[in-house]
């Protein structure tokens, strides 16, 4: 006879024991002042940090930490109720949240976007010199991507059967 397996018990995360958002939340409030004031070199014209980011890391500072909120559940199975901690659902700083994003995001791309073909992905990387200009030039950004997708036509034709004979 299977031995039946308890159910998983539910382990709360606890961000506030990672290095990383031990580092936010003691250097957040410097690093904003700091950029505010303009002091960290390539910014231009752009001192203060934008609206967005500023949001981003006061809403991962709260994320899954009870004193900003949280749901009471209970489990079917064993009666036992316990507390879940709400989530920023956060874009970019929160590594929790993005990592649960990651593959809602590749089944929906996989389901419903891409159609049932083979894939091949191209990935370019720019020196760190360049990405200042491409981010704040766009006609400086739509060169680069032309030359870019240049290059991968080249190396599909080149390595495709009969990829020659068919023209543009």
């Amino acid at each position: 006879m299977p031995a039946t397996s308890k159910p998983k018990r539910y382990n709360p995360r606890h961000p506030e024991r990672t290095l990383l958002y031990q580092t936010v939340a003691e250097h957040y409030e410097s690093w904003l002042e700091l950029a505010s004031a303009g002091q960290f070199d390539g910014q231009g014209d752009h001192h203060s940090p934008k609206p967005f980011v500023r949001k981003a890391f006061k809403k991962y500072l709260q994320c899954r930490i009870f004193a900003h909120g949280f749901a009471r559940a209970r489990c079917e199975d064993c009666g036992h109720d316990f507390l879940v901690a709400f989530s920023c659902k956060g874009r970019g700083v929160c590594p929790s949240c993005n990592t649960r994003r990651m593959p809602r995001t590749a089944a929906h791309l996989t389901d419903h976007v891409l159609p049932r073909l083979p894939v091949r992905q191209w990935v370019l990387s720019v020196p760190k010199r360049l990405r200042y200009y491409m981010q704040r030039d766009g006609a400086t950004l739509g060169k680069v991507l032309r030359i870019f997708l240049r290059v991968i036509a080249q190396s599909l034709q080149a390595n495709s059967a009969g990829a020659k004979a068919v023209s543009r």
